[in-house]
């Protein structure tokens, strides 16, 4: 469930809320984190004992690039409920985006504790494998996150290419073209089967699949998004920058 979502319609479901409450999680889920931001103040100021409260309210100090106050908010709401699985998956991400592993790490152990197949825990600690380096324990994570949401088609992208930094290429191609008859649509998958055709020397077939990702994501062109945001491994990243700039692998 949708961090937002989860804390916040627990709290519909038993509360009677004020209007203010609506309203910022409109606001939230809408996308509109600026307006979010007063919004939620107001609500902890008439209620500063509800836990979703300060946790939705940690979700937009994160949008908004304030991952130390993300973490506070996210801790007290941890505080005032310490089973909130919701508040630790999203302090681990505050955490993951000032690169404090361990702490991350540990907020998305807690989850597990709490429900042992919750597959953003399991994703998030790939990603962290991953940012340490580690990559057949991020392979791993990421396989586990998909066979506890069926569907999870960004946790099989990532899988694949763990696969294909490991160089393990027939596997990381074979999971790709997999995913892409499944979601052809799903931009993550062509972009990292045209990095790995660009390298495998396929380029008629790697400017084919390049062709429906850029059109479905233009982000896929920027690689200091698709490293530090995205967070593809380093050889994919490399491999679709050779694509990119009509570099011979």
């Amino acid at each position: 469930m949708n961090a937002l979502l989860g804390l916040g319609l627990a709290l519909l479901l038993t509360l009677p809320l004020p209007q203010a409450f609506q309203q910022a999680l409109d606001a939230s889920q809408a996308g509109r984190m600026a307006e979010a931001l007063p919004l939620w103040n107001a609500v902890i100021a008439d209620a500063p004992q509800e836990a979703a409260a300060w946790s939705n309210r940690g979700n937009v100090r994160l949008a908004l690039g304030d991952p130390l106050g993300a973490i506070a908010d996210q801790t007290r709401a941890l505080e005032l409920d310490p089973d909130a699985g919701d508040a630790h998956l999203n302090r681990g991400t505050a955490e993951e985006a000032l690169g404090r592993w361990d702490e991350a790490s540990a907020d998305y152990e807690a989850v597990l504790r709490l429900q042992p197949d919750d597959a953003s825990a399991l994703y998030n600690l790939g990603n962290v494998a991953g940012s340490r380096g580690d990559w057949p324990r991020a392979r791993g994570q990421f396989l586990a996150a998909a066979e506890a949401r069926p569907g999870f088609a960004m946790a099989r992208s990532s899988a694949a290419l763990a696969a294909l930094q490991l160089q393990q290429r027939d596997q990381a191609e074979l999971e790709l073209r997999r995913l892409i008859r499944r979601h052809p649509l799903f931009a993550d998958a062509r972009a990292g089967l045209t990095a790995l055709l660009w390298q495998k020397g396929a380029s008629g077939e790697a400017e084919s699949h390049w062709a429906a990702a850029s059109g479905l994501d233009s982000r896929y062109r920027d690689l200091t998004w698709l490293r530090d945001v995205r967070r593809w491994p380093p050889r994919a990243v490399e491999a679709l920058g050779q694509f990119l700039t009509l570099t011979p692998a």
